[in-house]
């Protein structure tokens, strides 16, 4: 018998009504015969909610008392499912994160998974029960609750999947991914498949279909995903399939573009050119947690000298600074500077390797719409342009129509 856990997001759940359409859907795929496991989120702007009682205390996110209060959110969401589904004849049983052997390890708020037991899962399954998993959560080493972090219910869903050997379907409220942001670029289309690494790079250049971690776990542990609208009636919706780059028929050059708001760029002037003031500027920035996006380094005018840039996200920029100028005397740095008010923007596609005229295309799309790339960034399957956030939308549908991804 095929196993199947269905993820049901903030607005999948996000009312009775919701929760009811989700269990009908949650119904059919039972009544194909399939042992459904299913994880749901807080109900929409729960955990907001929840987090600022929190603050109202002096709580806040990476306190482990604001952990305990966030995971009371999807605790709900999963005992109404549970009820839902008893409504439409079914035998339900909600679980919390311990409940389900969820481990964890990591810091309240930004935790990781370290370990599912599958074993009580299982055996409500084998007990003709569909197990409904309050996702983003699980329990630490000491038996604290612990949350995952925003999106953490995808990752709790790809955990659950792997563990099980089943497929995982993602719920949400849009009926698959895009080719761009269809709220920017009208003419964005479905994609019927795409590979776990253009997924993943989606993901972390600020698609936000699928949580970044959850995309890495699914590649890792090979678990299928589909992403689909929980908004269509049982059986109706096509999606998106997530899976490996060798079983997708026909593949773009460039699947999609994304973007990201909100980036800040910092500037170490006048480093050390010696790989270890490179070194201690990044190493200082991991103690603080500061994740870092596009990083250059160029010769700087004095000999033995280099200027290094890298990005940020606004919001962590007082905590980037504060490490970079505390590593400013390792680094040999003459200069800390930083600019906001920039934006990200990424062209994604397993193609982008094998034609030279790629970046040639990018540089020509934006520079017709007079938009400064201020810095660039690539790998195998990105390139991404650092420029003004007030040219974030003409940027994407420049880049969306240069690549053809406006066409059928």
């Amino acid at each position: 018998m095929t196993r199947l856990v269905m993820k049901f997001g903030g607005t999948s759940v996000a009312g009775p009504e919701r929760i009811r359409a989700a269990a009908r859907l949650v119904a059919a795929e039972a009544e194909k015969g399939a042992q459904v496991a299913v994880v749901v989120s807080a109900m929409a702007g729960e955990t907001d909610r929840l987090l600022a009682l929190a603050s109202g205390f002096g709580g806040g996110l990476g306190d482990s008392e604001t952990d305990a209060a966030l995971a009371a959110g999807e605790q709900v969401s999963a005992a109404l499912m549970a009820l839902a589904l008893g409504e439409l004849g079914l035998k339900a049983r909600s679980f919390l994160g311990w409940q389900a052997g969820v481990r964890t390890d990591g810091p309240p708020g930004a935790s990781r998974i370290a370990g599912l037991d599958a074993a009580p899962v299982l055996a409500a399954m084998r007990a003709g029960e569909i197990p409904v998993l309050a996702g983003y959560q699980g329990v630490d080493a000491a038996g604290r609750v612990r949350t995952l972090g925003r999106g953490g219910t995808d990752l709790s869903a790809v955990a659950l999947a792997a563990a099980l050997d089943a497929q995982c379907d993602i719920y949400t409220d849009v009926d698959g991914v895009y080719t761009t942001d269809p709220r920017i670029e009208p003419r964005a289309r479905r994609i019927d498949a795409i590979s776990y690494d253009e997924m993943l790079e989606l993901a972390a250049q600020g698609a936000k279909v699928l949580q970044t971690r959850s995309a890495e776990m699914a590649k890792a542990r090979g678990v299928k995903l589909r992403v689909l609208s929980s908004f269509a009636e049982p059986g109706k919706a096509e999606g998106t399939m997530v899976t490996d780059a060798g079983l997708i028929a026909e593949r773009r050059i460039v699947s999609g573009v994304a973007y990201a708001r909100d980036q800040a760029r910092i500037s170490a002037l006048g480093a050390s050119d010696r790989p270890q003031a490179a070194a201690a500027l990044f190493g200082a920035l991991a103690d603080a947690e500061v994740g870092v996006d596009m990083i250059v380094q160029t010769r700087a005018r004095d000999a033995g000298t280099a200027n290094i840039e890298f990005t940020v996200d606004r919001k962590d920029l007082p905590k980037a600074l504060k490490a970079a100028e505390g590593a400013k005397a390792a680094a040999g740095a003459r200069e800390i500077g930083h600019e906001t008010g920039l934006a990200k923007v990424s062209i994604v596609g397993l193609g982008l390797n094998r034609r030279a005229d790629v970046a040639r295309i990018l540089f020509e799309a934006l520079g017709e719409k007079a938009i400064e790339v201020k810095v660039i960034a690539t790998s195998e399957i990105k390139i991404s342009a650092l420029i003004d956030n007030d040219a974030v939308e003409r940027a994407v549908r420049a880049l969306h129509a240069a690549y053809g991804l406006d066409g059928e």
